[in-house]
């Protein structure tokens, strides 16, 4: 030991080393799991990927009324390897998909599409995340762009509680500000659910439920039938 140094600092000294060294060991090993391990199921992924709100990688399969099923991707496929066709129920974090909403999806997310799933909950068999996508179809804005939040600014859902993370966490307030801020511009710009009716919308609209247009209507196709006998 030289002279001049207390042991005890030595020691405090390799405590740190040791642990650098632990904490690189443990992510070179977290990385290679990520890298070649493929997620059937939600239970398959563990814990810690989710406390950390780890990304995934992994291709579209089917739009549901509740969310995307979703095939798991690996980052790194060995050649030989073979993997059965597993989905992935995935749910649109902190948003309440509408049924307009389910469409436009469709129409903006294509069939075996590349997309990332930042993992934020898991509920059972679902995983609550934010979708993204680097997307170059019709629709340009949604290229590397968060899902979840572009849907609210289309006002096609609305903003819901974070189902199973703690409403006192730091990325509760974070997500939940940001798709209520969505919401609020699209809510602002009358689009989606909030999209208002012209002034012959709403003219139309009284007429088609006025009573006296519709015994009017009733009237006119029972003459037109007794005529026609």
């Amino acid at each position: 030991m030289p002279r001049g140094l207390d042991p005890a600092d030595v020691n405090e000294e390799d405590k740190s080393s040791k642990n650098v060294i632990a904490h690189i060991s443990q992510f070179a090993d977290n990385l290679t799991f990520i890298r070649i391990t493929k997620f059937g199921t939600a239970a398959d992924i563990p814990t810690r990927f989710i406390e950390r709100n780890i990304s995934i990688r992994g291709r579209l399969s089917n739009i549901t009324e509740k969310g995307l099923e979703v095939e798991h991707i690996p980052i790194y496929v060995p050649l030989l390897s073979r993997h059965s066709l597993t989905l992935l129920d995935v749910r649109l974090a902190g948003v309440e998909l509408t049924a307009e909403g389910q469409d436009w999806i469709g129409q903006q997310l294509k069939p075996a599409e590349t997309v990332w799933l930042r993992l934020i909950v898991r509920q059972n068999e679902t995983l609550h995340s934010l979708v993204s996508t680097s997307s170059h179809y019709s629709f340009r804005a949604l290229s590397n762009t968060c899902v979840n939040e572009e849907i609210s600014r289309h006002g096609l859902t609305r903003t819901s509680p974070f189902v199973g993370l703690d409403p006192h966490s730091r990325i509760y307030w974070r997500l939940y500000k940001r798709f209520l801020r969505a919401e609020s511009r699209a809510e602002k710009n009358g689009k989606g659910l909030w999209k208002e009716e012209s002034r012959w919308e709403r003219a139309a609209n009284v007429l088609k439920n006025n009573m006296l247009v519709i015994s009017v209507k009733k009237l006119f196709k029972w003459t037109s039938g007794t005529k026609e006998k």
